[in-house]
């Protein structure tokens, strides 16, 4: 989430330093000096013409210096003007004797020549690093899976890969990627439905194409620090460029043909082999509404009725009469359905990109999967004298005006004044209020339109909560349904305390050792692992609570158990850690409104970014938190709050996330999980505001630099890299990547990533810099 104006840096000026009532105490020479000096600067003809014609001359120069330089770099970024090329050359490590044959390209990548920078006490513990080049290089280094060695992180007694000597004879081909299962196969036609294939169009003739991957990696490229693909289910010998991951969507192809025309202005190489079997699809006339339902309509036997109390059949001939039954009479399994919610707004600027991610996203996850997903957008309409309810011309025509034709029929209309009928009266007072939001408002209670919501749609049985600026460089099916089934398996013991840390692979070892370690740093702290539903003063039980109805499966009575919550859905799954807000300087840990404020701040619980997995039952509890008791807190706080009071299961998936610079890992370890009881939260948590920094170079975060620089390279758009005699920042360092450097006979190509989430994606196309 976008963090407010406040914390910009204030004034400094004397008029700061010093009150009004404060001045007059200066001793009486110092004040006549200075009131006797202004006045014979300002005051004389000559002293005054010769000041404000100096001060303007200074002013006129800087400005054209500093538009010569704003249009040379915007010049720079949209290929207008082409960077040096040897610095691109020294950028990329390449050997440019390679030039001189053109059968075989030999590629020499060397380490970055930028030098390193100079150190100094009381910088960020990241500047101190190199950055690393291995996530550069392009497609002419895909090499097996096998045959991979990582720039970072590697063993101490490991030497660098770079630099690297490439044979290459031509580009690799790419081959369709399908995370879903086989719907024909045997195994699954056993267990389950059929599943009848869904298209684009209402006549069935223009199938939902696969988007397509390149089996191997690039060599020399970093895996990732924190998190991990293995882990989750997530493939992590294959990679995807930008062509094979958007091309089937309307990517590199012109408006006439019905794709989007981004990317055409990029290296392409090759590109044609992602539409040799579907063609360039044009998706002028698709509703992706209508397409969803007409694919759910064919697939509904498949998928458990509305608050079914069970995920399978009713009870079977077999349970009734007590005789077995054949395989071909066995009763299928029935699957639940899972809503995915982006929130939308008026006035966001929609841009092709974001039409490609999200026609990616419904194909992958809702038409490809036979309507096991739906895609939803749900529009802050922020005008409330909009009549959106009461006449749909004006609802219409806001659509109009603010959402592309092909998402009109997936979105849902809400406003702030909604929020307040649905959630009316007082809400009592807050123990904190940093941002001065109001409590009804998006900022501060993003999650009451996705609860009002999740109660009008008794269909799904998880919510994925979903924000425009993140993007997913792989397919979409294989991360929801991976995060899911990891969920699904983990126990309740000792879940609160894993998930209040960060994994790092090669650090911490693989899960069985990660576990032990957080079981040990537990009992060492001397804390009771907690285990909830938790007791507080001032605690108010919910309706089904006072009936004696908990959240506790029946498997956990003695809740020490390790097998408790193995084969349980998690009502929350959050992509940061679920740290305990309390003294971990996260500038909005103590904005808690309802609750007594005589009493101490209820025990609480945050992941930053508020994309999540959420359950029907989760959102039920916040709804009558929410309606009923008038509790609510600061929007990423208030899920895994409401989880850890009433009892509810809630893990942190660790997913694969980059950083950016060679950090030894015992580091990484010290800045991200430096809290109390060596987590993430409390005293010393990584969100303090004085270590927020510390996120700026990974991959995911809300006010990453490395995420936007990384992807748009990904996209084919030169970036500055970040690099400067003091460790640099974002928009600084050298112009490197690009059509130009792509495209070079000595140069790798276009680069290849493995699966993994980006954030904040503020914008992608170079053209969009100055709306930013």
């Amino acid at each position: 989430m976008e963090r407010p104006a406040f914390f910009s840096r204030p004034n400094s000026s004397l008029s700061r330093l010093l009150s009004k009532d404060e001045k007059p105490l200066l001793p009486r020479s110092v004040r006549q000096r200075s009131r006797v000096r202004g006045w014979i600067l300002l005051g004389h003809g000559l002293y005054r013409k010769l000041i404000l014609w100096t001060a303007a001359a200074i002013l006129l120069f800087f400005l054209a210096l500093t538009s010569s330089k704003r249009g040379l770099r915007r010049e720079r970024l949209l290929g207008l003007a082409k960077a040096n090329p040897d610095e691109d050359a020294r950028g990329n490590g390449i050997n440019d004797a390679a030039k001189g044959n053109p059968g075989v390209v030999v590629v020499v990548t060397g380490p970055d020549k930028t030098p390193n920078p100079v150190w100094r006490e009381g910088m960020p513990h990241w500047l101190k690093f190199k950055h690393l080049d291995g996530f550069f290089v392009g497609l002419k280094a895909l090499v097996p899976a096998s045959d991979h060695k990582p720039e970072h992180p590697r063993p101490k007694d490991e030497k660098s890969p770079f630099p690297l000597t490439i044979s290459y004879t031509g580009l690799p081909t790419p081959t369709p990627f399908v995370p879903q299962p086989d719907y024909e196969s045997p195994s699954y036609t056993a267990k389950y439905h059929e599943v009848q294939p869904c298209y684009l169009d209402k006549d069935n003739k223009i199938p939902v194409p696969d988007l397509y991957a390149y089996n191997g990696l690039i060599q020399g490229q970093s895996e990732p620090v924190i998190g991990s693909h293995s882990l989750l289910g997530l493939r992590d010998d294959v990679c995807f460029d930008r062509f094979g991951r958007y091309g089937p969507y309307g990517l590199g192809y012109r408006f006439e043909e019905g794709g989007v025309e981004v990317g055409m202005d990029t290296e392409r190489a090759g590109n044609d082999a992602v539409w040799a079997k579907t063609g360039k699809i044009n998706y002028d006339k698709v509703d992706w509404g209508d397409a969803q339902s007409r694919c759910y309509e064919s697939n509904k036997n498949r998928f458990a009725e509305a608050n079914a109390p069970s995920q399978t059949s009713v009870a079977s001939p077999a349970e009734k009469t007590g005789r077995s039954f054949s395989h071909s009479e066995r009763p299928k399994d029935k699957i639940s359905r899972t809503a995915v919610v982006a929130r939308v707004y008026t006035g966001y600027q929609w841009t092709h990109h974001a039409v490609l991610n999200f026609r990616a996203m419904i194909s992958e996850l809702a038409l490809k999967s036979g309507g096991e997903y739906n895609v939803h957008f749900l529009l802050h309409v922020r005008d409330d004298n909009e009549a959106i309810w009461a006449d749909p011309v004006t609802a219409q025509r806001i659509l109009d005006d603010y959402v592309p034709a092909e998402f009109h029929s997936i979105c849902t209309l809400w406003s702030q004044d909604q929020m307040r009928l649905i959630y009316p009266g007082q809400f009592g007072r807050s123990f904190s209020n940093p941002s001065g939001g109001d409590i009804h408002g998006v900022y501060r209670s993003a999650h009451m339109p996705l609860q009002y919501f999740a109660m009008n749609h008794p269909e799904y049985d998880h919510f994925w909560n979903w924000e425009l600026d993140m993007r997913w460089l792989g397919n979409y099916y294989e991360l929801f349904d991976r995060l899911g089934k990891w969920g699904k398996e983990q126990s309740r013991v000792g879940a609160w305390e894993r998930s209040a840390k960060y994994y790092i692979p090669r650090y911490h070892g693989d899960w069985a050792n990660f576990t032990a370690l957080v079981n040990r740093e537990t009992v060492a702290s001397g804390r009771s692992a907690v285990f909830g539903p938790v007791a507080f003063p001032g605690r108010t039980p919910l309706r089904t609570e006072a009936a004696g109805q908990g959240f506790i499966p029946e498997q956990c009575a003695t809740r020490a158990d390790p097998a408790c919550g193995v084969g349980e859905e998690a009502d929350l799954i959050t992509l940061n850690p679920l740290f305990d807000a309390e003294d971990s300087g996260w500038v909005f840990s103590k904005d808690v409104t309802g609750y007594s404020t005589t009493l101490p701040v209820p025990p609480r619980r945050c992941a930053i970014i508020t994309a999540s997995r959420l359950s029907r039952r989760l959102l039920a509890v916040m709804h009558e938190e929410n309606w009923r008791l008038h509790h609510t807190m600061f929007s990423e706080m208030f899920p895994a709050s409401a989880a850890l009071h009433h009892g509810l299961k809630a893990v942190y998936a660790p997913h694969p996330v980059l950083i950016d610079r060679e950090w030894d890992l015992a580091t990484v370890d010290r800045a991200f999980n430096g809290g109390r009881d060596h987590s993430s939260g409390g005293r010393g948590s990584p969100f303090d505001l004085r270590n927020e920094h510390n996120h700026k170079g990974t991959s995911w975060y809300y006010h990453s630099e490395f995420a936007g620089l990384l992807w748009r390279r990904w996209l084919g758009y030169a970036q500055y890299d970040g690099r400067g005699p003091n460790g640099g920042r974002s928009g600084e360092g050298t112009l490197r990547g690009g059509k130009a450097d792509e495209e070079r006979s000595s140069s790798t190509g276009r680069m290849c990533l493995r699966s993994m989430l980006v954030h904040p994606i503020k914008w992608e196309h170079p053209s969009e810099l100055e709306d930013y």
